[in-house]
């Protein structure tokens, strides 16, 4: 029986790289925001956010997550957030000397619930830092309604891994105030290896993040506000580029995996036995492809059956945060959705390789006996 992993990440070959190496050889270059750096950005900026704000790459998107935390939290004590999320979030509040204060998500778009939200905000006033909203596995948040937090003098700081190519609906993300921090990680549709980048339509806050990554060095080189090392290198950046090349093809190839999986649920009825998708707010690209199993059942229950049929498959994200032990002790509101998704959640295997009989072996699979 042939193995279906869960992810094969494809990070562009080296021949599609390697003019980029050329010119690190020439420009003896390698770090320290160089000339393809510059050039990554350049590009992200024109082709993906209309040439509008201002972006700056981060070795990875933690450290993107706890230097824009760290730069736009006001005084205060807490960072609301879903507990329905990568540990990345939480983790990134506590390193800026933040407790995690959990929101509840809605049952649709498995996003934080803006009502409990601001029920909360209400409840905890000036006590409240940042709110730090996740973009669910690469779906549009409402950024009118975070504008409107930005306005009334709440920082915010969406965490966006998973959503790096997500075409916007009726939105312009050009001119939000906040920051904005997506992944890179290979396992990511837009995958380099390891890195991610801060946007922002605030140009002096990723002026200032930049400088963060730098040391906190200023143009005389001096260290002039808190900073670490949270650069990417040149060879990080040459990846970069080549997969900027390359990014609309993929793009489509998930697109089209993406609907093969629907194809193969209404096919095989599973929708109307009860499974459910995520409701989703513009277009997303499929890191891996999320369902719910029917209320009567468990997660479990599937990932040992297709592991025995030779599939692997996740469940992200299960357990949430505030399940595991280094974020049970933080406070929270009533998160009975997120304990209800967490409990039905697969994540189902997404590559690039993939075949349409694998995704339909996949959905057959679920088929409850």
């Amino acid at each position: 029986m042939e193995y279906i992993p869960f992810l094969k990440p494809k990070v562009v070959p080296k021949q599609y790289y390697q003019r980029y190496l050329d010119e690190i050889d020439e420009s003896r270059i390698y770090t320290n925001n160089g000339p393809l750096n510059k050039r990554f950005e350049e590009r992200i900026l024109k082709e993906h956010f209309n040439h509008t704000g201002a972006v700056v790459t981060v070795s990875n998107a933690t450290i993107g997550l706890l230097l824009a935390i760290s730069q736009l939290k006001r005084q205060g004590k807490y960072a609301l957030m879903p507990s329905f999320t990568f540990p990345a979030t939480p983790l990134s509040a506590m390193w800026c000397g933040l407790e995690p204060y959990y929101i509840d998500i809605d049952p649709e778009h498995w996003c934080m619930d803006e009502h409990k939200l601001e029920l909360a905000l209400e409840k905890l006033g000036d006590e409240a830092a940042v709110v730090v909203p996740y973009a669910t596995f690469g779906t549009q948040l409402d950024l009118a309604y975070y504008e409107s937090l930005i306005r009334r003098g709440i920082p915010v700081v969406i965490d966006a891994a998973s959503s790096f190519g997500t075409t916007m609906e009726e939105q312009d993300l050009t001119s939000f105030g906040g920051a904005i921090v997506y992944s890179f990680h290979a396992t990511k549709s837009f995958g380099i290896g390891e890195g991610g980048i801060v946007y922002s339509g605030d140009l002096e806050l990723i002026q200032s993040i930049r400088r963060s990554t730098n040391f906190g060095f200023n143009e005389e080189r001096s260290s002039g506000q808190l900073g670490l090392n949270g650069k990417i290198s040149e060879y990080t950046a040459a990846v970069g580029l080549a997969t900027l090349d390359v990014f609309s093809e993929k793009i489509k190839i998930r697109e089209k995996i993406g609907e093969w999986y629907k194809e193969a649920l209404n096919d095989y009825k599973l929708l109307e036995s009860g499974w459910k998708v995520q409701a989703i707010a513009g277009k997303i690209v499929n890191q891996f492809y999320p369902i719910l199993c029917p209320v009567d059942q468990e997660n479990r229950f599937y990932v040992d059956k297709l592991q025995a049929l030779a599939i692997q498959v996740r469940t992200y994200f299960s357990p949430p945060c505030h399940r595991q032990k280094m974020f049970d002790y933080h406070p929270r509101t009533s998160l009975a959705v997120t304990e209800e998704i967490s409990r039905r959640i697969l994540s189902l295997p997404v590559w690039e390789d993939i075949r349409k009989e694998q995704v339909e072996r996949i959905v057959r699979s679920l088929i409850h006996e």
